[in-house]
Order: C-alpha cells, then structure tokens, then sequence
C-alpha cells in the first residue's frame, strides 16, 4: 500500500535506506517519506540503530601449552550520521567482527600463562575494544563495550587446579589444626602444673593444721592435769587415734582386708613414728 501511494514509514529506532535509479540517494529517518517510485526511488533497506551484542568464542593456547576457550561479548551498533557506509560497506558486520576478536585474542593469550589469563582478561577486553574500535568506525559502527565473559580450559586443566587448591588448602587447615593442638596441650600442662600446685599447697596447709592442733591439745591437757607430761599425752592421743582408725576400717562395709601389726608394741611403735614425724614438721615450721 505505501509503495501504491508512494509513501514508506520508517520505525524508531531505524533509518531507511533510500536510492534513486539503483544510486543511493538519503538516509531517512523515524517517520513517513515520500518515495515517487514512479520516479525511480526505492527504498534500498532499512538499518537499525539499536543496541546489539554479539558472543564469540575463540579456542586457543596459553604460554603454558593449555588449549582454552575465551568467550567474548561484543556490544556495537550503527551510527546515524554514517547509516550509507554501514550499510554499503559491509555484506556481514557480524563476521567482521569476529574476524578481529579471533585475532586479537590469539594474538594476546598466547604471550600469557593460563593463571595470568585469568588475572588480565580486563587488559584482553580493552585490546579487543581497542583493535574494533580502529577497525569499525571505518564502517560506520560504533563499539559500545567489549567484556571477556568466560575462560573456560579443558576439563582435565580444570580438575588438576581443583586438585591443586584443595590440597593447598588442606595444608594450611592440618597446619591450623596442629597449632590449635598445640595451644591445648599447652594450656592442659599448665592447668596441670597450677592444679599440683595448689594441691601441694592444700596439702601442706592440712598438715600443718593437724600439727598446730595436736600441738594446742598436748598443751592444754598438760595444763589442766598436773603431773603429766607432754609425752605422756601425746602417747594418749595417738593411741585413741589409733584405736579410732581401726573401728572405722571395722565398721566399714566396703572396706578390704587389710593386715596391720598389732599389739602393745606395734602401738609403741606408731607412737613412736607420729612423735617423730611431729617434731621435725615443729622444726620446719620454726
């Protein structure tokens, strides 16, 4: 119907081609345009200005010898007030441009190692954008941005640095647990340590309390019982205590057997011992 009326309608977003005799004419823009085609205008094709991406995967080789596979995305469009040579200058923009990121990029990758591909593929998106940008605007496109979007090597590559990291990271975690082991065994012996101390300490402070109480008992019956000795006390006492120690081992239900001398001089000698034993703790504590 628009060409019956001569009149062609053009899109946002786009330019019309127009030529006159097969030679082109004008760009038009957005709207309706009169085409006399009776007068040998036509409408040669329409070209859009719009934003458009286009991913191309490129397989090539490291420094390091590892085959991998860049994917590249590359945004462009064409511009308006070069609309005639983008569209008479190129039969394939798209081939074109992946024609320049093959080369860029196997130009660039294998001057890296494979780790280094990893760390430096925002330098290999701007070489790209770079060498397009020289390239394209001859042709009256614009390129927008240039994003390196995956590096992806052979999947043996990949799980030996899998391999490779885990193990690195199991290092460092034995490490961490034997440190951590050793700090508890340290902190163990010194709980130790301060727990036989102060054990000793209770210890000492019990039998020094036992004397300083036998000691007070010896005394004050002397005094209050004329004509006995200190020693004949002494012996008292530890002759009750030696008969109270054995009705506790009696009375006990879950006591063992247990064979202890006994008799008038096996008392003698107990006392004997503890008299001893309680004179040297009275010199030390002197």
């Amino acid at each position: 119907m628009g060409n019956l009326f001569c009149c062609a309608q053009v899109g946002q977003s786009k330019v019309a081609i127009k030529e006159n005799f097969g030679r082109f004419s004008e760009v038009l823009e957005p709207g309706c345009h009169f085409v006399p085609w009776i007068l040998g205008s036509s409408i040669a094709g329409y070209l859009t200005l719009r934003l458009q991406q286009l991913d191309v995967k490129c397989e090539t080789k490291t420094k390091d010898n590892v085959f991998v596979n860049v994917v590249a995305s590359i945004q462009y469009r064409a511009l308006a007030d070069k609309a005639s040579d983008a569209f008479y200058k190129l039969t394939n923009t798209r081939s074109q441009i992946q024609a320049y990121v093959y080369d860029v990029i196997r130009a660039s990758v294998p001057k890296l190692n494979l780790d280094d591909v990893f760390e430096q593929k925002d330098e290999i998106a701007r070489a790209v954008e770079d060498e397009l940008q020289k390239a394209m605007s001859a042709y009256g496109y614009e390129i927008v941005q240039t994003l390196i979007v995956d590096i992806e090597p052979d999947k043996h590559v990949k799980h030996a640095m899998n391999e490779i990291n885990a193990a690195a990271r199991l290092r460092v975690a034995a490490n961490e647990k034997a440190e951590a082991e050793k700090i508890l065994q340290i902190k163990r012996a010194e709980g130790e340590a301060e727990s036989k101390y102060l054990s000793g300490m209770g210890i000492a402070r019990q039998r020094q309390a036992i004397v300083d109480g036998l000691r007070d008992s010896v005394l004050g019956f002397s005094e209050n019982v004329p004509g006995t000795s200190a020693k004949d006390v002494m012996d008292m006492v530890l002759v009750t205590q030696y008969f109270d120690t054995m009705k506790d081992i009696g009375a006990s239900s879950k006591s063992s057997t247990v064979f202890i001398p006994h008799g008038p001089g096996a008392v003698r000698d107990v006392a004997s011992q503890i008299r001893d034993g309680l004179l040297q703790a009275q010199n030390m504590h002197r």
